[in-house]
């Protein structure tokens, strides 16, 4: 459900992999009612010509950032053209089009910090087809932190059962234990309670925190992780902020019910410690958000699905409710008058 806010919105979307179905979800998702003005960034003759493949209706008119908002009618969409060195096919990567990919994430990423955008939406990326292209790219939430020089982000997937944050994001699992440490910890813990309490109105979040090792390391018999890192930290979060953690918990038991129903969020150690469960649970009616940039970003919890793209049976759940979310956190900050 959308929350009504008397300011027009205008939130902008990236097609992520043209050759993928970020392009067909944000069609679909255009053939409903919005209270907003969805503004694509992307190449008009690619939007185009998938809403033919797939036989939906599709108006696009331009994007003028010196007009007033006004809402999209169904099948329609605004356009910031930004276009492609290639034509894209369906389904079939290619090289050359990498630059579009990023160059469209850079344009969006600048117009919500000029406050041209309330919200930035991403669709799917092909991480291998950018770095096989030399473009160092291990995910939207690590390139974003990237170019808008944030120290620290954090990745939250969430749906209507259960919300799953990440210690650490796109990193091989050897990595995880020399990456966590009390500091990043404290900081993650810090920024998720901050975005939990501005966007989602929860003033004292109930973060539950799972351990790294199995069994939450045993109190030291299958690692000292927990003994180490965890648990300190913790204990100084405890001590000084007013939300409330509880853990290290082991893996194999905090996602039952029983701490789900309490949890406002669970903190996980590393992406695939979490994210199966919660994609288990949800998959493609889950939502993708980035805490600590210095604006709104939410996505899809779905790939490019390269199979799908073009052939109309890719299904835009994930997509409408990542723009839906994206638009009830800009109307919870305009509440606020902090945008």
């Amino acid at each position: 459900m959308i929350k009504t806010n008397k300011k027009l919105q205008r939130i902008i979307i990236t097609t992520g992999e043209p050759a993928g179905i970020g392009p067909d979800v944000i069609i679909m998702s255009a053939q409903k009612k919005w209270p907003v003005e969805l503004v694509v960034c992307a190449d008009p003759y690619l939007l185009l010509d998938r809403a033919s493949q797939i036989n939906l209706p599709l108006k696009l008119r331009s994007y003028h950032a010196n007009k007033t908002a006004s809402p999209c009618v169904p099948g329609e969409l605004s356009i910031l053209k930004v276009l492609l060195p290639k034509k894209s096919v369906p389904g079939r990567l290619n090289i050359n089009n990498n630059d579009y990919v990023i160059n469209t994430l850079k344009r969006a990423s600048q117009g919500c910090l000029n406050k041209e955008f309330s919200a930035l939406v991403t669709g799917p990326v092909h991480k291998a087809i950018l770095n096989k292209g030399n473009i160092a790219f291990r995910g939207h939430t690590e390139f974003l932190s990237h170019i808008n020089k944030c120290k620290k982000t954090v990745m939250m997937l969430s749906n209507s059962k259960l919300r799953i944050a990440l210690a650490t994001t796109h990193i091989p699992i050897l990595s995880v234990p020399k990456v966590i440490t009390q500091k990043s910890l404290c900081d993650t813990i810090s920024i998720l309670a901050k975005g939990l309490t501005q966007y989602f109105g929860i003033l004292c979040p109930k973060i539950y925190v799972c351990g790294l090792n199995p069994h939450a390391g045993e109190s030291g018999y299958i690692g000292q992780e927990e003994i180490e890192t965890i648990i300190p930290a913790l204990n100084i979060l405890k001590k000084h902020t007013n939300y409330e953690i509880i853990g290290p918990l082991s893996a194999d038991t905090i996602f039952q019910s029983k701490y789900i129903q309490h949890a406002d969020v669970i903190l996980v150690m590393y992406h695939d410690q979490g994210l199966p469960v919660l994609k288990y649970s949800g998959f493609g009616q889950s939502v993708n958000i980035t805490f600590g940039l210095p604006f709104i970003r939410t996505s899809v919890d779905h790939g490019t699905a390269l199979e799908l793209s073009g052939t109309g049976l890719a299904l835009p759940n994930s997509m409408i409710m990542a723009i839906t979310v994206a638009i009830n956190m800009a109307n919870k900050l305009h509440e606020k008058n902090i945008l």
